[in-house]
């Protein structure tokens, strides 16, 4: 029993105790607005309907993503309320009751959100909470559909020098071509001829036959390009094991889009392999945005067995875990390590890249260590 009708119940007992007929008109509008206002919204709820759409299954650390909102309701019209939505983690109120019409009127509004952190997140429907203007009688109407996943990759940034003399990543035709030079092992087929690539690998059979100039394509035993290697074990808090992921993102995508480089994440064997046309990139986000860690999170199983190329290890626990890697690895490391935690290494600083600072663990410095 709501208000209006204790009120209109209490003002006809006033009036029949002191025989004051006058009262009994109000009291018996208040009765009937108590019995007829929580009807009508009871009623209208039942024809309404709230769902969401997202424009997209997944998006970038602090990118905006859109998503649809649809009310719809029935031939009541549709009361004042409110839309709770997890999407965007507020209340949007209707503007106005909608006059009554025809079964299905809908109303549809673009809400934009933003998320600071990447991972798999995901989201119930919106719910519609319907109320008359007084507030006598609230109704509760679930979102339709199913719950909505998004995935939220961590984003990438360009690396800053800390110095000017360090240049920039090198990169040319003839490094490449020695590079698989010395590396390769046996014929895989031709490819056009790439300058700097050796005379004895011309295809001269192919060039007197007019097919122009052609070189022997080698498929190589090892990798002899770079290798980024993220280590997400770690007991300090998770913004440190962020940075780190985001730093051996911005890692690859930097080295892929030069001549190409292989990542191999926390607890696999078997690195990824990310060309300069990307084809892999997207997979390679999205198993970065699922990346874990913690003191028992596994380590990357790196073998430097036929990798003859630098190795970018990402860590975001202290230096002295560098301990326990083989001194192999150390001599040929650029570590990565967030940028609260870099003032515990003794060596010059190489780069800064998303809140990371790379340093070259043998004490070079130059080009040469962030080379292939």
């Amino acid at each position: 029993m709501n208000r209006l009708v204790i009120a209109g119940v209490a003002l006809i007992l006033v009036a029949l105790t002191f025989d004051a007929s006058v009262l009994l008109v109000p009291a018996s509008a208040l009765l009937v607005l108590g019995v007829v206002v929580p009807a009508w919204i009871r009623v209208a709820g039942r024809g309404t309907s709230v769902s969401r759409r997202l424009h997209g299954a997944r998006v970038v650390e602090e990118q905006p993503l859109e998503a649809t909102i649809e009310v719809r309701w029935g031939p009541l019209g549709l009361p004042g309320g409110e839309v709770t939505d997890g999407f965007t983690g507020g209340t949007m109120a209707l503007s106005g009751r909608r006059s009554p019409g025809a079964t299905g009127a809908r109303s549809a509004v673009r809400v934009v959100a933003r998320f600071p952190r990447r991972g798999r997140l995901r989201f119930e429907p919106p719910s519609l909470s319907l109320h008359d203007p007084l507030e006598l009688c609230r109704v509760r109407r679930a979102g339709e559909g199913a719950d909505e996943e998004l995935l939220v990759l961590p984003r990438t940034e360009p690396l800053r020098w800390v110095s000017e003399d360090l240049g920039t990543l090198p990169e040319s035709a003839a490094a490449s071509a020695a590079a698989e030079a010395f590396a390769a092992t046996e014929v895989d087929g031709l490819r056009p001829y790439r300058p700097g690539a050796p005379a004895s690998r011309i295809h001269w059979a192919a060039l007197a036959r007019g097919a122009g100039l052609l070189e022997r394509r080698l498929r190589t035993d090892g990798a002899s390009g770079p290798i980024v290697v993220l280590d997400s074990r770690s007991s300090g808090p998770p913004e440190l094991l962020d940075a780190a992921v985001r730093a051996a993102a911005s890692l690859a995508l930097e080295l892929a889009r030069r001549s190409g480089c292989e990542l191999l994440l926390p607890g696999e064997r078997r690195p990824v392999r990310l060309g300069p046309e990307l084809s892999a990139w997207p997979t390679a986000h999205a198993r970065l945005a699922l990346v874990e860690g913690g003191p028992e999170a596994p380590p990357p199983a790196l073998s430097l067995r036929g990798h003859a190329g630098r190795v970018y290890y990402v860590i975001c626990e202290r230096p002295e875990q560098l301990d326990r890697l083989p001194l192999e690895l150390r001599l040929r490391a650029v570590l990565v390590v967030p940028a609260e935690l870099a003032r515990e290494v003794r060596q010059p600083a190489l780069f800064d890249v998303s809140g990371c600072r790379g340093f070259v663990l043998d004490g070079r410095r130059g080009r040469e260590p962030v080379a292939a």
